[in-house]
């Protein structure tokens, strides 16, 4: 039956592919090495990875003869062909290529393992069950990965993926030009009000964009956060399980507060089609005053912008707070992305989990964190590293590139080795100890997912952004196309097409117990 089940999954992807018509010009390098899944040496396999829209990345011509890659290679005594998947296409190429007869050894899932872009092949099992592997070749990874990772990719008691770890959920921060700050003469904002007079500030200055938004308020719903109304989370109200847009008027003083900053131009007029690409770019062209990011990046981001404004400085002070006194973004999960094998593998898979092994070694540390010995640093005579921390932008492309995209199963919080070379890292290691550690909005979650969303994908929310039905009715509310109380006809619509069945699901499942996380308090 789950073969059969799986068959059918298959059928359906490919049909609704040749209908949209998803094959482009790109799709001849897709299929490059059609056989690149038949081993050549025993130590070959290859993998599909998602580009993340890292420049580095994105711009190489041929990442398979990339200088660290074949590093890499040399250091875990592997051959690696890599494919990479467009980061904004990345669901429909996954599934595509999970509907075709050229699937990879290796493919990236986001996060856990019940993901859309691994199309329901957990359940099909189309991907090896690791536990037995892990326990006779995986002695680091067992060792370093925390249970609380393990968890997440973990499917009807196995163990399905190499999970790429977090020990501190709070990753995003709130990103400010302090330089900018100092002109206006004001403090650094605490709460939301403190926020718009700076904004406002900002604009009279002439910033361009005072807080950069961006499409379905990914890394743009900062104050959501101080309100506690991220649009993709639950929690339990009045006995149910519900959306945080439902839970009382909230999510309303949200939406007012984020039409304030449309119609007064303190919010990117474009932040509906604005993508990571444009988002960086006017971030690092200087054109921006406060923005949410990843808080590891800000040094790097730093010396990017003061290769086109020099005077720049940036800070990632607290995030906003609203009515409770807390803001903060989203809590992460354990788990980053995640690395499954394909059940149908030529590859002997001992070779697959002892490279992911591998990068829990310190060799493996050293490499990614500071790349080539003799190259890109050197060894003292007592044994320490000779690390520049570079300035140049393609430079800290490739830091970025190696550190946090070529490096797979690590603890992505922060590149330690790197932050404690300056004293602006030094400082970044103490925000995180001292300011992300105690914010951020947590919320019940489910693995696996809520069914209802499989049926319903206009009502599911993503992990950090809502669904396609609420955006769109939010999206007119904060153009002003409708007054606040048009949300009570989103809600309506949202439960209509299927979220009254979500609710119900969502609360049972809460009641027993069953694939329900708690929202968490600490970490």
């Amino acid at each position: 039956m789950k073969n059969r089940k799986w068959l059918i999954i298959l059928f359906l992807v490919m049909l609704t592919a040749i209908i949209a018509g998803c094959t482009d010009e790109k799709g001849s390098e897709e299929t490059k090495g059609e056989k690149e899944n038949e081993s050549t040496t025993d130590n070959s396999f290859s993998i599909a990875m998602r580009t993340l829209g890292t420049p580095y990345v994105e711009s190489h011509p041929e990442i398979n003869d990339d200088k660290f890659v074949k590093e890499m290679e040399r250091l875990s005594n592997t051959d690696i062909q890599i494919r990479l998947v467009p980061h904004n296409e990345y669901v429909e190429r996954m599934t595509l290529m999970l509907a075709s007869n050229d699937v990879p050894d290796v493919l990236q899932a986001s996060g856990g393992v019940l993901g859309p872009e691994l199309a329901g092949g957990v359940e099909a099992e189309a991907f090896l069950p690791l536990d037995d592997l892990i326990a006779e070749h995986g002695p680091n990874l067992l060792k370093k990965i925390p249970q609380e990772a393990w968890d997440s990719v973990t499917y009807d008691g196995k163990i399905y993926a190499i999970p790429d770890f977090l020990s501190n959920p709070s990753r995003r921060g709130t990103a400010i030009r302090m330089d900018l700050l100092k002109q206006t003469g004001l403090d650094v904002p605490q709460t939301v009000d403190e926020h718009l007079e700076v904004l406002r500030a900002f604009k009279e200055l002439g910033v361009e964009h005072p807080y950069q938004g961006r499409e379905k308020f990914k890394y743009s719903d900062t104050f959501f956060g101080a309100f506690d109304a991220f649009p993709y989370q639950y929690e339990l109200y009045e006995g149910q399980v519900v959306p945080k847009f439902m839970a009382g008027d909230k999510i309303k003083d949200a939406l007012t507060f984020y039409n304030t900053l449309y119609k007064e131009g303190l919010l990117s007029q474009e932040f509906l089609t604005t993508q990571q690409p444009e988002y960086r770019s006017n971030i690092i062209a200087g054109k921006v005053g406060i923005w949410s990011m990843n808080a590891e990046e800000v040094n790097s981001w730093e010396q990017e912008i003061k290769n086109n404004v020099p005077e720049a400085e940036i800070a990632i002070i607290p995030s906003p707070t609203g009515p409770d006194g807390k803001g903060g973004h989203y809590w992460y999960g354990s788990t980053t992305r995640s690395f499954v094998i394909n059940a149908e593998t030529k590859v002997d898979p001992a070779v697959i989990i002892k490279f992911f092994d591998w990068q829990l070694t310190e060799e493996a540390e050293r490499f990614f964190t500071y790349g080539i010995e003799d190259d890109t640093y050197t060894l003292n005579e007592d044994g320490t590293v000779n690390y520049e921390v570079p300035e140049d932008t393609n430079l800290l492309n490739a830091q970025h590139y190696l550190n946090r995209w070529l490096w797979m199963v690590k603890d992505s919080t922060y590149t330690q080795g790197i932050l404690e070379l300056t004293e602006e890292g030094q400082e970044l290691l103490r925000v995180f100890d001292e300011v992300l550690i105690n914010e951020g909005r947590d919320s019940i979650q489910f693995t696996p997912p809520l069914e209802v969303y499989s049926s319903h994908p206009e009502i599911s929310p993503g992990s950090d952004t809502p669904s396609d039905i609420w955006m769109t009715g939010a999206a007119k509310i904060i153009l002003g196309q409708e007054p606040i109380d048009h949300h009570d006809k989103v809600i309506e619509e949202w439960l209509n097409k299927g979220g009254t069945q979500a609710i119900e699901e969502a609360t049972e499942r809460y009641n027993n117990e069953d694939g329900v996380q708690l929202p968490r308090t600490n970490w």
